[in-house]
């Protein structure tokens, strides 16, 4: 799977350097690519603007987005924009997504995004029903979630057949082999 993501905050995405996302991309399961589209501004990295009409808070610049979208090396991919009034993500959605061959994320900043940007766009996003400071915290976990679903990342192939999502109960009991660990006896295993 290719991934790539438009941000203003590529250092962000460190964490998807290890765990199982890591080691997809160790693998060569998954390439992930960041663009900071700030590097594609035409006004001294000028990406944000105040709203047509007035208004409130910045809107991001839809020429810096159009730019680094434009320069990435593209066949049909699927275009996510992190946005808190889009479509809720979840499991059944993260299951789909792990059927493509290429994703990428535009994540938001400041108060939205000029909406010609929703021009590029085939699906919006929301992790909830909560506004978060950017979108690359949401496009962090929608990636985590979706990429161990990937045939050949996680070592069982039936490992995630056996989630809590999918068992119809969130709180399964998990006890390791080990019977008596610090004065606590597992009274199941007795």
């Amino acid at each position: 799977m290719k991934i790539d993501i438009l941000t203003l905050f590529p250092e962000m995405f460190s964490p998807l350097e290890h765990s199982i996302v890591g080691k997809a991309r160790e693998k060569g399961l998954l390439d992930i690519q960041y663009h900071n589209f700030r590097e594609y501004s035409e006004k001294a990295r000028h990406v944000d603007d105040e709203p047509y009409g007035g208004g409130q808070g910045m809107l991001l610049r839809a020429q810096p987005i159009f730019d680094a979208f434009d320069a990435i090396e593209k066949k049909n991919p699927r275009v996510i924009l992190l946005d808190p009034a889009g479509k809720q993500f979840d499991q059944a959605y993260a299951e789909d997504l792990a059927q493509e061959e290429e994703l990428i994320f535009i994540c938001g900043h400041y108060e939205g995004y000029d909406e010609r940007i929703k021009t590029l766009v085939t699906d919006e996003i929301s992790l909830g029903d909560y506004v978060l400071t950017g979108g690359e915290l949401a496009a962090m976990t929608m990636i985590d979630a979706t990429v161990r679903l990937i045939p050949e990342v996680i070592g069982k192939e039936s490992s995630h057949q056996d989630d809590s999502f999918l068992l119809a109960f969130l709180n399964i009991l998990s006890i390791h082999a080990l019977m008596t660990i610090e004065a606590w006896s597992c009274q199941m295993c007795s």
